[in-house]
């Protein structure tokens, strides 16, 4: 039988959501890895009820995209060339006081966090956004 070229097995349609960003993570190799690793632990930290899931999972990108949700989608956690960005799903609803959004800040809806290689990730402000973004998931769903 021949060998085809093929995504590591993690990439399997039975994996876990958990192995799929472990293999996401591996894969990148470089600071965008060690800080989606950073924010996840600071995001199951703050909330150790959150759910991981993986989605948008495509030929072009097999592992997908991170999902927290917790009562809905909390934020997602897209790698691209140049940065690492966390996307809230209902950012526009949350107060950011430490302003950690930079990125989507016009959109009615949505708001996201660009972390680029050097930058210090806040972990008591990114904790307090994540319960934030849970709490109004939970009022909404109520």
């Amino acid at each position: 039988m021949k060998k085809s070229k093929t995504t590591p097995k993690e990439t399997k349609a039975g994996d876990s959501p958990s192995r799929l960003i472990d293999a996401r993570i591996a894969a990148l190799r470089d600071w965008r890895g060690e800080t989606l690793a950073r924010v996840r632990k600071l995001i199951k930290e703050a909330d150790p009820a959150v759910v991981e899931d993986v989605k948008w999972r495509k030929p072009s990108n097999p592992l997908g995209v991170p999902v927290w949700e917790h009562a809905g989608i909390i934020c997602t956690g897209e790698t691209y060339k140049d940065k690492v960005k966390l996307t809230f799903a209902k950012g526009a609803a949350l107060q950011d006081p430490s302003r950690l959004f930079n990125s989507s800040l016009d959109g009615n809806v949505r708001r996201a966090i660009n972390f680029h290689e050097g930058d210090k990730v806040d972990a008591k402000a990114l904790k307090a956004l994540i319960r934030a973004a849970v709490a109004l998931n939970m009022s909404s769903a109520a």
